[in-house]
């Protein structure tokens, strides 16, 4: 049997036995060491007899409330930071959680760079080391595919040690780090990531199912594509049969069984709700490249998606952009990870409350993962002082804002500039084209800035700071019309305010997209 289902079969299996036995059963979100989340009303359930009556007592508030349809709920009124201490709960049975605090609650979700353990970062061994923190609090959600919402979760919050830190989420680690230390609260981060997933597959059907758009291509796609993947494993299973007969080696790889949308959402995002949260962050994108002109309107949808089912209003979500990966190239081009990039951001542009932690630094061009997930945490954490806690910081690089063409020239203006403009000079052992004056000294022109005139023909371009601007130019085009900057899979740039934070990569131009779905050709 599937260990999956297996694992999934033993828990209802000692839900339904504990139902039977009438005890009141709390929702898996809730034991010991847990965080429940400060300054808003606070949900508390789980299950219990038909008509029994349920208490729930913590600080002095008294809330009861009577099962229906074997499911109960209270809402304590709102609670401020603390603890730790016990919480009640009074049925037929009784419940007592203890070490509980009260603070801020974060989801810590996406794909395999979210799910990246500490035992795996950069300096693992010492970084683990320093990890102990009481006033930190882990949660991590089993992973779980399902074909229907489910409604519990089998898991148990754990204070932050060296012995429980190694397997969790080096970016919800440092995130949370970053922030009690700077709010002097309790922190509590849920954990739910999945390698390798795309987007939809974190979505509910109904929202996907609502865009025709989303529905024909993501929906009703998927039915073919598992019909082909299942022909695919057939014949792969055939085979190997057919090698086994003769003692032949055989040594294909079974084809994978893809994502099916919504899954995860189901499995992972559903049981969670309505737990009262504060935010989350979010590290994916990876798998959606390909189809980044979609993401443009997925993503935002996703969130919008999750803001509706927990009902808590537009609470901050908070997306990391994608790191530079693959290899580097030496003159301008198209690319599909920078189109992603560029449909991240968009989602500020449409949403509120959400921001986006830029890694132009970290990335690595032979490795998916980089090791260095630190600086991911911390500028997520910069951007949830300063986006959900309204903290006067400068928590974001420079983002671009305006492009005005005047003689023959670019003259580009940014927000988030802070203290001002700076090319920073620091060497990148993955990049070759490091600039080194006759004394072996590094110096720092910009790099990564590319322009265009009306052909759609990039060149590198000359660039000069001018206070919070910066003009950019090329003898090659004398008539610009269009500017990139980091527009690569791997971009070399160097542009960060003087608050030490990178600037996101962008384009001026709206130039036809390579992942845009292609127009059908005209019948003959």
């Amino acid at each position: 049997m599937n260990p999956r289902l297996q694992f999934s079969l033993l828990f209802a299996a000692s839900f339904l036995a504990a139902s039977a036995q009438a005890d009141v059963k709390l929702h898996g979100l809730f034991t010991d060491h847990m965080v429940l989340q400060r300054n808003t009303a606070v949900p508390v359930w789980g299950w219990a007899e038909e008509g029994e009556r349920v208490t729930v007592e913590f600080r002095g508030q008294k809330v009861s409330t009577t099962a229906k349809d074997g499911r109960w709920m209270v809402k304590l009124k709102k609670l401020k930071a603390g603890g730790p201490e016990e919480l009640k709960i009074t049925g037929k049975n009784s419940i007592t959680l203890r070490d509980v605090l009260v603070g801020e609650v974060w989801i810590a979700s996406g794909q395999s760079n979210m799910e990246w353990p500490m035992r795996s970062t950069f300096d693992a061994t010492n970084e683990i080391a320093r990890t102990a923190n009481p006033m930190v609090r882990l949660y991590t959600v089993p992973k779980l595919k399902a074909d229907q919402p489910t409604n519990n979760v089998p898991s148990a919050w754990l204070e932050c040690t060296p012995a429980t830190t190694p397997g969790f989420s080096a970016v919800a680690y440092y995130f949370g780090r970053d922030l009690q230390k700077a709010l002097g609260v309790p922190v509590g981060l849920i954990h739910t990531s999945w390698g390798g997933s795309p987007a939809e597959v974190w979505m509910r059907e109904a929202a996907l199912a609502a865009d025709p758009g989303f529905k024909r291509d993501i929906l009703d796609a998927y039915l073919p594509q598992k019909r082909q993947t299942e022909l695919a494993v057939a014949a792969w299973e055939a085979e190997k049969a057919a090698a086994a007969k003769t003692g032949a080696t055989f040594n294909k790889r079974k084809p994978g069984g893809g994502w099916k949308p919504c899954e995860l959402y189901n499995g992972m995002i559903a049981p969670l709700i309505p737990y009262a949260i504060q935010g989350a962050i979010w590290y994916q994108g990876e798998s959606n490249a390909g189809r980044a002109h979609q993401y443009r309107t997925l993503f935002a949808e996703m969130v919008r998606n999750w803001r509706r089912d927990w009902g808590q209003g537009d609470f901050t979500f908070l997306q990391v952009q994608l790191a530079p990966f693959k290899a580097i190239k030496t003159e301008p081009a198209d690319s599909d990870w920078a189109e992603l990039r560029e449909a991240q951001n968009l989602a500020m542009k449409t949403l509120p409350r959400v921001g986006v932690a830029v890694i132009t630094d970290v990335g690595e061009v032979a490795d998916i993962h980089p090791r260095k997930k630190e600086p991911v945490g911390a500028r997520l954490a910069l951007a949830a002082r300063g986006i959900a806690y309204g903290e006067k910081i400068v928590y974001s690089g420079p983002a671009y804002k305006k492009v005005k063409f005047k003689d023959g020239k670019a003259i580009v203006s940014f927000n988030h500039v802070g203290g001002g403009l700076v090319a920073r000079a620091e060497p990148n052992p993955d990049i070759t084209q490091n600039i080194y004056d006759e004394h072996g000294q590094l110096v720092a022109p910009l790099q990564g800035f590319t322009i265009a005139g009306a052909d759609g023909k990039f060149f590198w371009a000359s660039t000069e700071i001018q206070g919070d601007q910066i003009v950019v130019s090329s003898p090659q085009v004398p008539a610009p019309v269009a500017v990139r900057y980091g527009w690569a899979d791997f971009p070399v740039v160097n542009l960060w305010n003087k608050d030490g934070l990178p600037a996101s990569p962008f384009r001026t131009d709206d130039f036809p997209m390579i992942t845009a779905p292609k127009k059908p050709e005209a019948r003959k």
